[in-house]
């Protein structure tokens, strides 16, 4: 059995090496390294993936949502809600743009951002909400978007963890996440079900003014070379990045498929074991499971982590400690009360190895040492 790791990524780039190898040559025959005939290419083809009219590459997924914030003019003070059961990227650019940010709890089935609580935190200040869909699954959208419209709020998804998943709205229509708000973000890290082999990111948008100033702004707020209409930044997606993306993009339903296969093995054992509850499925979103996470009852965490590690069986807690803990996002007008969902998942979730070449020795393996742990 081959080395159980919390994502494989050398294996998964052997099965299509052949690939990436003569792509990443041509991109260095050519040594157009920034801006090559690739990046266009890319973009052109994730734009037809999320049938999207418009992707704007750039330098990482924290780039990403803090030009989509700084497109729609939000201004120093303006509120945005958010979970607090989130990477941390996501309340950053929210503090660097001097936005107010505000905190709001989650699901605790789903671990998604849950629209009562959004509609309790607005406020004449609020502007708009960052709707994360987090592990691999949508944030209840419909939901969201009729808050958003009732209230003249944007939205903004942080879709760095579900690129591919399928929202169905009431009346049967489907779009993939990133594509429903005003504006999409996502990130290309390498362990993401799409990554690349260094830093990346996107924004999406379906409206053509907003993707112009987007583009603008990521390119030093410039649309003609040396004429600065806009204060901008300078974030984009090198060409040998893109090469990358090109190629795995062709595979990224059939990783999502893999992944999926590894999810119901881990379901079929996992929800015999009373200590355990297997990650709940929104019935609107299908699921690409970029992480599996499992919520622990009446079980030391530490002990079963270190249990796992005996036997070679790495694992990982998303995440240890909610953003209204974190000194950097420190606000006096919190408490642990107003996150009960949130505390509680920090303390009780734990998350398995998840990626496409999980083999089904390596899921038995696995399996069978989680039910030994609990029935020693």
């Amino acid at each position: 059995m081959k080395k159980i790791l919390m994502v494989d990524l050398p294996s998964q780039y052997q099965k299509i090496k052949g690939e990436i190898d003569t792509e990443i040559s041509k991109v260095i025959d050519s040594a157009q390294f920034i801006n090559g005939e690739k990046v266009s290419e890319f973009q052109k083809n994730l734009e037809q993936y999320l049938d999207v009219k418009h992707v704007i590459n750039c330098a990482n997924g924290t780039d990403a949502l803090q030009i989509a914030m700084m497109a729609l003019d939000l201004k120093p003070g303006d509120e945005v809600i958010t979970a607090n059961f989130t990477y941390v990227a996501t309340a950053e650019v929210i503090a660097l743009l001097q936005l107010k940010l505000v905190l709001v709890d989650v699901n605790s089935e789903t671990f998604n951002i849950d629209p009562e609580n959004i509609l309790k935190a607005i406020t004449p200040k609020t502007k708009a909400i960052v709707a994360v869909h987090l592990f691999g699954q949508c944030a209840p959208m419909e939901a969201i978007m009729k808050i958003a419209t009732d209230h003249n709020l944007y939205v903004i998804e942080d879709t760095a963890q579900a690129i591919g998943a399928q929202y169905t709205f009431s009346d049967g229509s489907v779009k993939k996440a990133g594509t429903i708000g005003d504006v999409g973000c996502t990130s290309f890290f390498p362990s993401k079900n799409l990554g690349c082999f260094g830093d990346g990111g996107a924004i999406f948008t379906q409206q053509d003014a907003l993707s112009k100033k987007i583009r603008m702004i990521a390119n030093h707020g410039q649309s003609v070379r040396y004429y600065h209409d806009l204060v901008g930044v300078n974030s984009r997606l090198d060409t040998l990045q893109a090469a990358v993306l090109d190629v795995k993009l062709k595979y990224l339903d059939s990783y999502a498929k893999a992944r999926l296969f590894a999810a119901n093995y881990y379901d079929h054992v996992f929800e015999k074991i009373p200590q355990l509850t297997i990650p709940k499925r929104d019935k609107n979103s299908t699921h690409v499971f970029h992480q599996y996470t499992l919520k622990l009852k009446d079980t030391d965490r530490q002990a079963l982590q270190n249990f796992l590690l005996q036997h070679e069986i790495p694992s990982m807690i998303y995440y240890p400690v909610p953003l209204h803990k974190q000194k950097a996002y420190f606000d006096a007008k919190y408490n642990d009360n107003d996150f009960p969902e949130t505390c509680s998942l920090c303390d009780a979730v734990i998350s398995l190895p998840m990626h496409t070449e999980l083999g089904e020795d390596q899921l038995k393996h696995i399996t069978e040492t989680v039910k030994k742990y609990f029935n020693s």
